[in-house]
């Protein structure tokens, strides 16, 4: 390896990592690289409060822990309340130290969300960091109300009753953001820089901030770990995952998509909706209606680019294999 080379190795290296290799992630895991690029943006003064789940459990095997910066476990269920205790206890010492809650989406949009809206509700300066993969992977793949229509789980299996989830997938931006707080996102692992800048931005909000980053499972979602990013681009590429922001509930920027995919393109590569391909009349209206939803998203969000944009779904930074970005 040249000196060259090495400069331009270590030029790439963020400066700071807060979660550390050697973890127990599995291969591909998208909520490892969302946490990851999270606290390479939030940077070393930060204390966290981790709900219960896989994130909890692959980083902190007892007696190790993969974490660089101050970490609290909470329940399931009351991340957002710990979180809020630990600012308000900061707040007392005169600290001026951010605290970012983390959870996925079952502590979050479940079996979290009454402690999530208390926190929205009571202003505490609190970040809380949704890593959506849209189920309950850390405790067998059972459905959570953020799994998308159709999705095909063990509680939600595709059989003769009916084809996968009956339930569309909670809007859960827009009822945080009906707490009318000072700024909300969605954030996609596929667009580091994209994910890195929303999180800065709500770092510097006095008050609380949301951030739902769409985090890929390999094994709920049934593709392999090498696919996550592509998968996670399609998500976005295709509107059912739409990168927006609002501050006080009113919409302030969108990711642009250059060129729409269609959405099998998205649906595919993954197990959970092989059924979707079945030759069977359900399955096509099934899929008529999520292609349906990417279309809702796409209009009202004003999504369609109509030109070039070095900050749109084709321009804007992501990540290809071997971890390395590109614009």
């Amino acid at each position: 390896m040249t000196t060259e080379t090495l400069h331009d190795l270590r030029g790439d290296q963020p400066r700071f990592q807060g979660l550390e290799a050697g973890h127990r992630a599995c291969q591909g895991c998208g909520q490892a690289l969302a946490a990851r690029l999270t606290l390479e943006a939030a940077g070393p003064d930060v204390v966290l409060a981790n709900a219960t789940g896989c994130l909890e459990v692959f980083t902190t095997a007892w007696p190790d822990s993969a974490w660089r910066v101050p970490w609290l476990h909470s329940l399931f269920a009351n991340a957002a309340s710990v979180a809020a205790g630990m600012e308000a206890a900061l707040k007392m010492q005169g600290r001026d130290v951010k605290v970012i809650a983390l959870a996925g989406d079952g502590g979050t949009f479940d079996i979290g969300f009454q402690a999530l809206s208390g926190m929205l509700e009571r202003g505490h300066n609190v970040l809380f960091v949704c890593y959506d993969n849209e189920g309950y992977m850390n405790t067998g793949v059972q459905r959570s109300s953020s799994t998308p229509h159709a999705a095909a789980t063990t509680t939600s299996p595709a059989g003769v009753a009916r084809i996968g989830k009956r339930h569309l997938k909670k809007d859960i931006l827009s009822i945080v953001a009906a707490h009318h707080i000072p700024y909300a996102a969605t954030a996609s692992v596929a667009y580091p820089t994209d994910l890195r800048k929303k999180v800065r931005r709500a770092i510097q909000v006095d008050g609380p901030s949301f951030l739902q980053v769409h985090a890929p499972c390999p094994l709920g979602w049934g593709h392999g770990g090498e696919l996550s990013i592509e998968v996670a681009r399609l998500a976005v590429q295709t509107g059912l995952f739409p990168l927006i922001e609002l501050e006080r509930d009113v919409l302030i920027g969108a990711m642009p998509i250059r060129r729409v995919r269609g959405i099998k393109d998205y649906l595919r590569p993954q197990g959970r909706f092989r059924h979707l391909f079945a030759d069977d009349p359900r399955a096509r209206e099934e899929l008529a209606h999520l292609q349906a939803l990417a279309d809702h998203n796409i209009e009202v969000y004003g999504l369609r680019g109509d030109r070039p944009d070095t900050l749109d779904s084709e321009g804007a930074d992501t990540v290809h294999r071997g971890g390395r970005h590109f614009a």
